[in-house]
């Protein structure tokens, strides 16, 4: 979205579009930071502003009470972003919100409107703003002091471009650290200038006891050295604000997120910022969700085992056989057993709850050729691709599509047909597998050029046929068609609605 409003403006500069992509994934920071709304405006060849991004404070209230995507700048608002344009430095206006044209809070409420110009080879391609109620910009606390302060530095150093650092990891993660989950401001020489209560309560989590404040926050961390476990070898650059990464300490049963944001001005540095966040709840719900992944995919794999050895069992039973009909129905209920013990073996793989059923049909696949007499070569094929599946679908489908293939071998090219080859002679034949898929709805084609239905125009009511229509009918809640091939053989047509979280 933000891609097509710069474009809709004329920024296309690749550079410069992801220097704005940056600036906006970051700007939260300073938003909360500055208990401040921030709006990002774009001049365009016609001397007009355009809003394209805003960001609201978590640590206040804001001022705008409606989207501004789209707005334009009139009267006050545009000399203001006019000044910050012609002169490349911050400018700030304090005036009544009637007289700012974004329609900022109440008509009587005073706005502190500070516009920084975003220059970039000497050219301002957007102006940020930060809008604060002027009365609560004065507030005299402690925190508020230094909050405003390191916001301060923040867009002083947006001004002369050192921010956000193009070095630094970007993108949000999980447990990324917030301004109201705990800040450490340090000075030049990396002490601790002030730390806020929550960032106080984080070190006492941690075990610390003593003073914060004024002590170097590296030799803090390291005083927990006994309990403190495996360390990333970036931690001492981060508690020293000396890089702008982002590491992990774990303390006993306490993880805590840590990101440091080096100050400088005019490229010297001043000091800096670390923010941190107890995830010791976060992590240990991922390490149960790994523990729960990992006993999952165990159950699967058991689960193809078990359903392996059953086959065993049954193919050991099939030699012990003399009766053929007996040995066949051994050999249905084998290979039936062993199409479900692929879709597990599938699912063992991985732990999401869908299944690439492409894979599942491929390997059924080549389960079938033994279905084959010594007589037919019948060549076996996939044109198009299931995507993936639910796993709550996968094993119904599966055995469904592995049912009418296996029709489609022994009906579509039939004992008598073998008979009356000649000697050397073999029956060649094709079955296909045509997956069609429209987002969640599935259309399966299964066609073999054998020697079709006949007059009866029917699949017959066998033990398989009669497994495909209670598999596709109760279990998938589908509908199933035999029709006549164009060109000779048979088409089976499955239509399957899927459910919603198969989507692919």
């Amino acid at each position: 979205m933000l891609n097509e409003q710069l474009a809709a403006e004329g920024i296309t500069d690749e550079a410069d579009v992801e220097y704005l992509h940056l600036l906006v994934g970051d700007w939260q920071l300073i938003a909360d930071l500055s208990f401040a709304d921030l709006v990002l405006w774009v001049p365009s060849a016609s001397g007009a502003y355009t809003v394209v991004a805003h960001a609201r404070p978590t640590t206040g209230p804001t001022l705008f009470n409606r989207d501004l995507l789209g707005a334009r700048a009139t009267g006050l608002e545009k000399d203001l972003l006019g000044a910050a344009v012609r002169s490349g430095e911050l400018v700030t206006e304090v005036a009544p919100a009637k007289c700012l044209g974004v329609g900022v809070g109440t008509e009587e409420t005073e706005v502190c409107a500070e516009a920084v110009p975003l220059v970039r080879h000497g050219e301002t391609i957007a102006i940020l703003v930060r809008y604060s109620e002027d009365l609560r910009r004065r507030g005299s606390s402690r925190l508020e002091k230094h909050y405003r302060e390191a916001a301060m530095a923040l867009l002083t150093m947006i001004a002369q471009g050192a921010f956000p650092d193009r070095e630094a990891p970007s993108g949000v993660r999980h447990g990324e650290p917030r301004v109201g989950d705990g800040i450490f401001v340090l000075d030049r020489d990396s002490r601790v200038q002030y730390a806020s209560p929550n960032a106080v309560s984080l070190m006492h989590r941690l075990g610390h006891g003593g003073e914060i404040e004024g002590a170097y926050l590296a030799e803090v961390v390291s005083t927990l050295s006994t309990e403190l476990r495996q360390v990333d070898e970036t931690l001492p650059l981060v508690l020293t604000g000396r890089a702008p990464w982002r590491t992990e300490l774990e303390v006993g049963r306490t993880s805590v997120s840590l990101r440091a944001i080096p100050l400088t001005d005019d490229g010297q540095r001043t000091g800096a910022i670390v923010l941190a966040r107890d995830v010791s709840e976060i992590r240990r719900r991922k390490r149960e969700l790994l523990s729960r992944d990992a006993m999952i995919k165990e159950m699967h794999h058991r689960v193809k085992n078990n359903l392996q050895t059953v086959s065993a069992l049954l193919r050991l039973q099939t030699r012990r056989i003399d009766n053929p009909a007996a040995k066949a129905a051994l050999s249905e209920a084998m290979r039936r057993v062993s199409i479900i013990a692929v879709v597990h073996d599938v699912l063992s793989q991985g732990v999401e709850s869908e299944v690439d059923f492409d894979e599942v049909v491929d390997k059924g696949l080549r389960l079938t050729p033994e279905l084959t007499s010594p007589l037919v070569q019948v060549s076996l094929q996939r044109r198009g691709s299931f995507g993936t599946i639910s796993s709550a679908d996968a094993t119904s489908l599966a055995l469904a599509i592995t049912e009418l293939i296996t029709n489609a071998i022994e009906h579509g090219f039939p004992l008598e047909k073998q008979e009356s080859l000649g000697p050397g002679e073999t029956l060649e034949g094709h079955v296909w597998v045509i997956p069609e898929r429209d987002g969640d709805h599935l259309h399966v084609t299964i066609a073999d050029d054998g020697v079709g239905l006949g007059d009866a125009q029917s699949p017959g009511n066998g033990l398989g046929t009669q497994i495909v229509r209670t598999l596709v009918s109760a279990d998938l809640a589908g509908s199933i068609q035999w029709r006549e091939r164009d060109g000779g053989g048979t088409e089976a047509i499955l239509d399957v609605p899927l459910r919603p979280d198969s989507y692919d």
